[in-house]
């Protein structure tokens, strides 16, 4: 029997018994539509929040810190003494000539005071390449980004004017009044001072090696080229509260500042001369790929640098989701079996009906295995039509819980941004060949006992 004959007698079967069939078919609805909202919700969670992570910090990104402020040791060779591991050019170059490294990004930090009319602050001062700069996600509020190699322009966060206080008083006026300082960063002349040794030493009322008090350190005059857009208090970015420059115009400022004398923040020889390069306090490396991610931080780590990567921490994130996504499946999955066993029930109440006609169909020749097929086709066809109006459903469905849950108070405390219910390419077809398959399976023992029936004892019964 060919199979377009069989498909014809099975939907005819069907249709002879149309309650039962939609009862059925309605079983297998609401299991295939449980497990699709399900899997979606699961799946939004896990979309909503790699949204999250990649607007505030790439996923294929490390962070090496050292060099100026921070100082990464490891064992060398086993000889009991320590190697300093400094972030410099070399070691730059060395990176980029590794493999799934993209682009590696340079940073070099200090921390100077600045002085506005009554105001004092501290600077959180970044040197960032030109390269950076571009792949940086920074909004401009006012000006531009620094575009000088020699000239030493700052480009200012939004929450830059949360770290003044007025000098006399030491009250920061943002955070203790709620009011903003009186300054504007743009037209007011900012007086910076990067010597912080020396200005916290002649403060206290410290003295120098040869006893002499400790003098207050010069001050010079930085041009602001531009501020980030944003509201005070308003956190865009990492960068908001730090003051961006360019690289060569900050190491260039500073040979010029300190001459031969050592940089705070900077490394020293053992007699307390400075060096005569000036080290990077964190390098950002840009890897191709989030799966080469966490051997090259392994490989970073065990050669004794300070390596961190949020790939580590958002993988175990993603494997919660994927158990959350995984339980909610299962849940869902628990309506499907409930409309497999309905399928089961139908079949077999269908071939107790058709006893006489399976007999027929044996007496006069027909292939035990079409028997079997044209039950296995019902059941197969039932779940088929099960599962493309579940699928339709399920996408009436999410439409109505992301338009009830859009922008509610719980989404926003969860950190849930957009849709909450996403359906994926993949889960529709996916879903009713599901549905096939259980349908088949749920089928295939009642198919059994008609392709086993005996046509003899199946024409007497009648």
């Amino acid at each position: 029997m060919k199979f377009f004959d069989l498909l014809r007698m099975s939907i005819s079967n069907l249709w002879k018994r149309k309650l039962r069939t939609v009862l059925t078919v309605l079983g297998v609805v609401i299991g295939i539509t449980s497990i699709v909202v399900m899997v979606a919700l699961g799946n939004g969670l896990k979309e909503s929040m790699l949204d999250n992570y990649s607007n505030y910090n790439s996923m294929t990104q490390i962070q090496i810190s050292g060099g100026g402020y921070y100082f990464s040791t490891s064992n060398s060779g086993g000889s009991g003494q320590d190697e300093e591991k400094r972030l410099d050019d070399a070691f730059v170059q060395q990176l980029l000539g590794m493999e799934h490294v993209k682009e590696v990004y340079p940073r070099l930090n200090i921390s100077a005071m600045a002085k506005v009319g009554k105001y004092a602050g501290h600077l959180d001062i970044y040197g960032v390449t030109k390269e950076e700069f571009e792949t940086m996600n920074v909004s401009i509020g006012k000006g531009k980004l620094p575009d000088s190699d020699t000239e030493l322009q700052f480009f200012y966060g939004n929450n830059v004017l949360t770290n003044f206080y007025v000098e006399k008083t030491n009250v920061y006026s943002f955070w203790e009044t709620g009011e903003a300082p009186d300054i504007d960063l743009m037209e007011d002349p900012i007086f910076v001072i990067f010597d912080t040794d020396a200005y916290w030493g002649s403060q206290g009322g410290g003295n120098d090696p040869d006893g002499t008090p400790v003098k207050q350190p010069k001050k010079y005059l930085i041009e602001a080229c531009g501020i980030m857009e944003g509201e005070l208090g308003e956190w865009n970015n990492n960068n908001s509260q730090s003051v961006l420059c360019n690289m060569e115009a900050l190491k260039a400022e500073l040979k010029r500042i300190f001459k031969k004398n050592p940089i705070p923040g900077q490394p020293t020889r053992k007699n307390g001369k400075p060096y005569n390069e000036l080290f990077y306090s964190e390098i950002i490396v840009q890897v191709d790929d989030m799966a080469n991610v966490t051997e090259l931080t392994t490989w970073l780590k065990d050669s004794g640098y300070n390596a961190y990567s949020s790939a580590e921490w958002i993988q175990q994130e993603l494997d919660t989701m994927n158990m959350i996504q995984a339980v909610l499946g299962a849940i869902g999955a628990v309506a499907m079996l409930v409309a497999a066993i309905s399928i089961t029930n139908t079949m077999m109440m269908s071939i107790y009906e058709r006893t006489k006609e399976i007999g027929v169909m044996k007496v006069l020749g027909c292939d035990i295995r079409n028997i079997q097929g044209l039950f296995l086709m019902e059941a197969g066809f039932i779940g088929f039509i099960g599962g493309v109006v579940g699928v339709g459903f399920s996408y009436g469905l999410s439409l109505v819980i992301n338009g009830l849950v859009a922008g509610s108070e719980a989404t926003a405390n969860m950190g849930i941004t957009g849709a909450i219910c996403r359906i994926p390419l993949w889960l529709s077809p996916l879903a009713i060949v599901f549905a096939i398959v259980i349908g088949m399976i749920a089928g295939f023992i009642p198919s059994l006992r008609a392709m086993r029936l005996s046509p003899l004892a199946a024409i007497r019964n009648e």
